[in-house]
């Protein structure tokens, strides 16, 4: 069930998904809060889940990583310990960023990023290795970021 958010929750929300490093002040200045009045309705917001982890967004090809690669996996889903340790295996490596469990031909979307081809072929190497049931997968090279975002989209409280 969604929290329940009402209009300054949102405005401040909009705020720190902007720049999660604003200061109360700027923040309670901004919506008409004080700025004790901000920071309680981040922890309550913290505390609900609403918030949930505020990190530094890299440039990946500022620290090595400039490939980005679309994976599509196609496994084989009867053995149920087989899937919950390809997911295990997904949680756990650091090279894929994202993952999802799809409708359609697929079963799972992987974001990936590597230094290099080779090192991409690597990882799908041990990626088939370490997991018998993936029985396919392909590989779509990002050629170009058009947008990147973590920012939903908050409707009018």
């Amino acid at each position: 069930m969604p929290a329940t958010l009402d209009k300054l929750d949102r405005a401040i929300l909009a705020l720190l998904q902007r720049d999660a490093r604003l200061a109360s002040e700027t923040i309670g200045a901004e919506v008409g809060l004080s700025a004790s009045a901000v920071q309680r309705r981040v922890v309550r917001l913290r505390e609900e889940g609403v918030i949930a982890g505020e990190v530094a967004i890299l440039d990946p090809r500022s620290v090595g990583r400039p490939l980005t690669m679309i994976v599509d996996l196609v496994v084989d889903g009867d053995r149920n310990e087989l899937v919950a340790g390809l997911k295990r295996w997904i949680e756990r490596e650091p090279a894929i960023q994202e993952a999802w469990y799809v409708t359609g031909d697929e079963d799972y979307v992987l974001v990936v990023t590597a230094r290099d081809v080779d090192a991409y072929e690597q990882l799908m190497q041990r990626l088939l290795a370490e997991n018998p049931n993936v029985r396919r997968y392909r590989t779509r090279v990002v050629l170009g970021t058009l947008k990147r975002g973590l920012a939903l989209p908050l409707d009018p409280g």
